[in-house]
């Protein structure tokens, strides 16, 4: 198989791994900014055009594979959980069997899923996946936590193909200016996409969902 150093985030498979046709998407982020509510709105606005499958990551419960069954944005029996058992970061970047065990799993059952979305367990600014686990990462930060976010860096929001600042609607609130964490995420990220949500509805995820359709096409071309 031809392989691409990437020097950002390690070596990368060129195409479809193994003729396997489902682009895997890593979504990690710290607690509460916002992970679980993208998937759901991702879900809801590509379930119609896309064949999507999710992983849920938690330490001890079932609680955000069970956030989305509740809410119906996909069948039931395409949302697997797993249980870390320890931090979020050990199961997607150290130790990755048991999600590499429920991605295969859900591949297995629907062959034609065309992305498989794995929401981390909440972490830090260092957690990054394996890119053994996935192909595209994106990172979630929000601005409930200070418009100095992006400049704290951390592989998280320097290495993410995709780096997310939601919750925009709540900058008045809590005093974040956006222009200034705009600003910090050019700097950080150099070329690397960043963009703005507020997902109060489904449709404020339109700039990922777009992305996300921009880099299954790219995938599926072997770029």
């Amino acid at each position: 198989m031809t392989r691409t150093l990437d020097d950002r985030t390690g070596p990368r498979d060129v195409g479809p791994r193994g003729g396997r046709q489902t682009l895997r998407v890593g979504i990690g982020g710290p607690v509460g900014s916002g992970k679980t509510a993208l998937v759901a709105s991702l879900c809801r606005l590509l379930g119609e055009e896309l064949e999507l499958v999710v992983v849920t990551n938690d330490i001890y419960t079932t609680e955000d594979a069970d956030f989305l069954r509740r809410r119906g944005v996909l069948p039931v029996e395409r949302i697997v959980a797993v249980q870390t058992g320890c931090c979020p970061h050990t199961a997607i970047r150290d130790d990755i069997a048991a999600n590499q065990d429920a991605l295969e799993g859900l591949e297995r059952r629907f062959p034609g899923a065309d992305v498989a979305l794995v929401e981390s367990g909440g972490d830090n600014l260092t957690a990054i996946f394996s890119q053994a686990l996935v192909d595209r990462q994106i990172f979630v930060v929000d601005v409930a936590g200070g418009d100095k976010v992006p400049r704290k860096g951390g592989p998280g929001v320097t290495r993410a193909d995709l780096l997310v600042v939601n919750k925009t609607d709540l900058a008045p609130l809590v005093g974040a200016d956006l222009e200034v964490m705009d600003r910090d995420a050019r700097a950080q990220r150099g070329e690397l996409p960043t963009v703005f949500t507020s997902l109060v509805s489904p449709e404020g995820a339109e700039p990922v969902a777009g992305w996300l359709r921009a880099q299954l096409a790219a995938w599926r071309d072997g770029r």
